[in-house]
């Protein structure tokens, strides 16, 4: 009887301890379980931020690039107005310079053919030249160049047209007359070269022509 109780009590501490063994490997099975589902929620997390934290730095290279343009953009038109600012900077003074060169030009054209074989004339006429050389000189040193304007197509960028004339014989649009010389200056337009403008006879003129060729002949 004693050996069976003590058998008894042997098989409910096996019993037990097979319990609390299992209960334990449960246990462990969660913790396990639980430790898996953590690492794999921070790995999501970590490979978000690791994503995030690339496009910010993908952002940030491409906003540099963008500044540096822009930088590079306004380095090169600070350049540009600076040249345009020492190449132009005198087109006032070279418009000035050739208005003045212009009453020269007068006063030699207002020179009576009579008044030329006047010795003071001739030194005051041989002056005037030497100034006007001069004058030349200094603009050409300045890149200021003449408009070469006659016998050539009418262009309204480089040509202010003051008259139209009329000539059966020439083609329309031409420059057969020049009133003013223009000039540029380093290919910029200094002023324009006032002109007159070939133009064919309107049917009128044709008409008027014919009859005063009529009448001349009835003479």
């Amino acid at each position: 009887m004693e050996d069976k109780n003590k058998e008894d009590d042997l098989l409910n501490n096996n019993d037990e301890e097979l319990k609390e063994d299992k209960d334990n490997n449960s246990s462990q099975n969660e913790n396990k379980e639980k430790s898996e589902s953590d690492n794999d929620e921070n790995s999501i997390e970590d490979d978000s931020s690791y994503q995030e934290l690339e496009e910010e730095i993908k952002s940030l290279k491409e906003e540099k690039i963008r500044l540096l343009a822009e930088t590079e953009n306004i380095r090169k038109r600070f350049e540009r107005e600076k040249i345009d600012s020492i190449k132009f900077g005198s087109m006032n003074l070279a418009r000035d310079i050739l208005s003045l060169d212009d009453n020269l030009q007068r006063a030699l054209s207002a020179i009576s053919e009579k008044e030329k074989y006047s010795q003071s004339i001739t030194n005051l006429i041989d002056g005037l030249k030497m100034v006007r050389k001069e004058f030349f000189s200094i603009l050409e040193k300045n890149g200021v160049k003449k408009i070469i304007s006659l016998d050539t197509k009418f262009d309204p960028n480089i040509h202010q047209a003051m008259i139209e004339i009329e000539n059966e014989d020439i083609d329309e649009g031409l420059v057969v007359q020049e009133m003013q010389s223009g000039y540029t200056m380093h290919d910029r337009l200094l002023r324009p070269a006032m002109v007159g403008v070939s133009k064919k006879p309107s049917s009128k003129t044709d008409k008027n022509n014919d009859k005063k060729n009529k009448q001349n002949k009835d003479k």
